[in-house]
């Protein structure tokens, strides 16, 4: 029988920020709506339906010494630790980012040099063949970076690839906007090496689409809310309910896609991790996908869910779930050989991926 090259994931972390913020931390903001008018509710009121929608109970910030490439150091650490690879080995160091570092004091974006060149400085990599670069695609960067590192390993480019996401939303939210409830700050990582196999491991398939026409600035940056915050500087913003509308209109039909591609069904799936924005859309999104496959009653355990104290962390949700996941810190969740995890995300652009893996015997 003749061998393939699969690309397999060898390690992994993350790094969770100690500043935990509950959502009564938002009961002294003022709330304005887009036209700059405030909110006639009580910030109790509006922050319980806020909760009811998406699930968010607390999230997660950075504390003032760190920013984005720092946190992105440290989950790239701890999965090269867990793999026991030797850091001057490897080809790429691939980082998925948005808005680059942002300092406490100075919010503006700090893109040169890339995130991926000052981890690889903080890893004290001193081998000039490890390229290191940032890719900016959204929500879905992180996935987007690991179906870029599967071709590079499939093609005999490369051998060995760590891709991080790495972000600090609480820097580029709006305080007077109620979306920006949603956002958090986190890094996840994973190192991916190349294997061969007698039968499909790892990377199986993926799907990646863009839909741009009409639908790129559901995710944008724009003004504070509030018409008395000082002009020039921008914020975070989005029309939540049209990108829940996309969302359930088009991940389900990209998720499928990548299933069909591997050549499974919806029952061989033991996992789906998923970009984390809000739980209702994401239950909705499981919902729909099972429907696809004619199952009218999906199991209810097979989807982690962290956004109720992890909130949306962008391109380090799904990272940071999956190694959550392989370490056991979620309960009733455990990754075992021969599972097939399906990967799914979607994001400003609006760019949507999905991957499907297969965990390998050893």
């Amino acid at each position: 029988m003749n061998s393939s090259r699969y690309a397999v994931i060898v390690g992994s972390g993350s790094y969770l920020p100690t500043e935990i913020i509950p959502n009564s931390h938002f009961l002294a903001h003022k709330f304005f709506d887009t036209r700059g008018t405030q909110l006639d509710k009580s910030n109790k009121e509006i922050i319980d339906k806020f909760e009811e929608i998406t699930g968010i109970h607390e999230r997660r910030y950075v504390t003032n010494d760190l920013v984005a490439s720092d946190i992105g150091f440290f989950a790239a650490e701890q999965a090269l630790k867990s793999s026991h690879v030797d850091r001057e080995s490897l080809d790429y160091i691939i980082v998925a980012q948005n808005f680059g570092n942002i300092a406490q004091c100075n919010h503006r974006s700090e893109c040169i040099p890339s995130l991926a060149s000052r981890v690889k400085q903080k890893l004290g990599i001193k081998n000039p063949k490890t390229v290191a670069y940032d890719i900016p695609f959204g929500c879905a960067g992180w996935l987007q970076a690991v179906i870029q590192a599967n071709s590079f390993i499939k093609s005999g480019e490369a051998e060995r690839v760590l891709v991080i996401g790495a972000e600090t939303l609480s820097r580029t939210a709006d305080p007077h906007d109620r979306d920006s409830m949603i956002y958090s700050d986190g890094a996840g990582a994973i190192l991916l090496e190349g294997k061969m196999s007698d039968t499909p491991v790892g990377i199986l398939s993926h799907i990646t689409e863009t839909y741009a026409n009409g639908h790129a600035f559901t995710i944008y940056m724009g003004k504070s809310n509030d018409p008395g915050h000082a002009t020039g500087e921008v914020f975070l913003k989005m029309h939540g309910h049209k990108l829940y509308e996309y969302a359930l209109k088009l991940v389900p039909n990209v998720i499928k896609a990548s299933i069909d591609k591997a050549g499974l069904t919806f029952e061989d799936i033991n996992m789906l991790l998923i970009h984390q924005a809000n739980q209702k859309m994401d239950e909705a999104i499981f919902e729909r996908l099972a429907g696809l496959y004619g199952v009218s009653n999906p199991p209810k355990d097979i989807m982690p869910m962290t956004i109720s104290w992890l909130g949306n962390s962008s391109v380090a949700t799904v990272p940071t779930l999956y190694d959550l996941v392989s370490r056991g810190q979620l309960d009733n969740y455990r990754i075992k050989k021969r599972d097939v995890i399906v990967f799914a995300a979607v994001g400003a652009g609006i760019n949507i991926n999905s991957l499907v893996y297969r965990v390998p015997n050893d």
